[in-house]
């Protein structure tokens, strides 16, 4: 669109027939074309934004990551919850928690977790008792 509007501006197009053209606010034209003029197309290319700088410093990065990767498996079952990790005295809302550790290479997704009181030869015995559908077990009702 800026491109656009700098041709119109180049074949002689007044700022206002360029954004009534182009359906856009003035301006807009008006900041694009002093672009142009102050810079060239150069001042067109796009640049990083930085944005805001992180409140934990790179090594409190690295420990938050041993952190997850201490606790975030526990053969108790249960699972690490975003209130867990919040223990570097800097306050972060639970969905910039997750953006964090997404930031740092983790993925909250998670398998069912295993149950503290999971009793595994409980499970197989109810496993192999019969259902009541199975042809083959003498107790199956037939009609």
């Amino acid at each position: 669109m800026r491109y656009l509007a700098i041709l119109h501006f180049l074949e002689g197009k007044t700022r206002a027939d360029i954004a009534r053209c182009l359906k856009v606010a003035r301006g807009s034209v008006n900041k694009w074309v002093n672009v142009y003029l102050n810079n060239r197309l150069d001042g067109f290319k796009d640049t990083t934004n930085p944005g805001r700088p992180a409140k934990l410093t790179p090594p409190q990065l690295e420990a938050l990551s041993a952190y997850v990767k201490k606790h975030g498996v526990s053969d108790r079952g249960g699972r690490l919850q975003a209130k867990d990790v919040g223990e570097f005295n800097v306050k972060y809302q639970n969905r910039n928690i997750y953006r964090l550790l997404h930031h740092l290479g983790f993925s909250w997704i998670t398998s069912r977790s295993i149950h503290p009181k999971q009793d595994e030869e409980t499970q197989k015995l109810f496993k192999n008792l019969p259902s009541g559908n199975d042809p083959s077990h003498p107790t199956t009702l037939t009609t």
